[in-house]
C-alpha cells in the first residue's frame, strides 16, 4: 500500500494542464473511434494518434514507455491491455477493440481508453462493452473527497456483480492508478475492493479510473510479445479508462472535449 505522503497533490492550475493533455488524449480516441473500419491495421489506428498529438503539441505518454514502441494500446478481442500497433493485425467485422492512449503536456500526463465495437459485433460482447463502460462511470461517480481509494473499487464490483446472467471477470492483475508528472503514480486504484478502506481522496489527488473486465474468469496471461495481457480462456474483454481529477465539487473527468 502507498502511504499518504507518496500521493500528489495538483493545484487549480496544474488541473489545467492536465486538462489539456486530457483533452488530446480524447482527440485521439474521437479521431480513431470515426475513422476505425474492417480491413483496417492496428498501426494505422497508431498513425492517427501520432498525427493529433503532433498538431495539438503534445507528446505520447507510452512511446518508450519502458520501451514500449507504440503511442497507442490496441487490444482486440481476447487481448485485454497493452496491444502492439502492427502492419500485420488487421481489424475485422464483429472485432471489439480496445484502444488506450496518453498524452503529455508541459509535463502533465492524460491516459484513457474506451472499447469500440467494429461492425456486427456479438449482442454479448456489446453487452461486455456497455457494462465495462458503465462501471468506469459508477467508479467516476464514487470519487468523492472525503472517500476512499476503497470505495470506488467497492462500486465497480457491486456494479459488476449484479449481471447474474453473464458471468463476468474484473482484473485484479491490472488496476487503475495515480497520475500527474508521472502517468502511473501513487494510489493503486483496483477495480474491485472493500468500502472505507485504501488511502482516503483528497482535493487535489488524480487518478485513472479503468475497469478491465471479461467474460468468463478472470485469469489472464502475457504474450511472446511481453506487452499483450489476454484471457486465459480466449474469451472477449472490454477496458474503458478515464483521468479523474478530484475537487471540492466532486470528481472531474479530464480526458473530455
Amino acid at each position: 500500500m502507498f502511504n499518504k505522503s507518496q500521493i500528489q497533490l495538483k493545484t487549480p492550475e496544474q488541473f489545467a494542464i492536465m486538462r489539456k493533455a486530457g483533452r488530446v488524449v480524447a482527440l485521439c480516441l474521437a479521431e480513431i473511434n470515426s475513422a476505425i473500419k474492417p480491413g483496417m491495421t492496428t498501426l494505422e489506428l497508431d498513425l492517427i494518434a501520432r498525427k493529433v498529438m503532433e498538431k495539438e503539441g503534445a507528446q505520447p505518454s507510452f512511446l518508450g514507455y519502458h520501451g514500449y514502441p507504440a503511442v497507442i494500446c490496441v487490444s482486440i478481442n481476447e487481448e485485454v491491455v497493452h496491444g502492439i500497433p502492427d502492419e500485420k493485425r488487421f481489424i475485422n467485422d464483429g472485432d471489439l477493440v480496445s484502444v488506450d492512449c496518453g498524452a503529455i503536456i508541459d509535463g502533465w500526463h492524460g491516459d484513457a481508453a474506451i472499447t469500440i465495437g467494429v461492425g456486427n459485433v456479438k449482442a454479448e460482447h456489446q453487452k461486455l462493452s456497455d457494462i465495462t463502460k458503465e462501471a468506469l462511470q459508477i467508479g467516476i461517480n464514487a470519487a468523492l473527497p472525503g472517500k476512499h481509494i476503497g470505495d470506488i473499487g467497492f462500486a465497480i464490483e457491486k456494479f459488476v456483480r449484479s449481471h447474474q446472467g453473464l458471468q463476468i471477470g474484473i482484473l485484479e492483475d491490472y488496476v487503475g492508478h495515480g497520475i500527474g508528472t508521472e502517468m502511473h503514480m501513487a494510489p493503486s486504484v483496483p477495480n474491485y475492493g472493500k468500502a472505507g478502506s485504501g488511502p482516503e481522496l483528497q482535493v487535489g489527488m488524480a487518478i485513472a479510473i479503468e475497469p478491465m473486465l471479461v467474460l468468463g474468469n478472470n485469469k489472464v496471461h502475457v504474450l511472446e510479445d511481453e506487452w499483450t495481457v489476454v484471457s486465459s480462456e480466449g474469451s472477449f474483454a472490454s477496458h474503458w479508462e478515464n483521468t479523474i481529477a478530484i475537487t471540492a465539487n466532486g470528481p472531474e473527468i479530464l480526458t473530455k472535449l
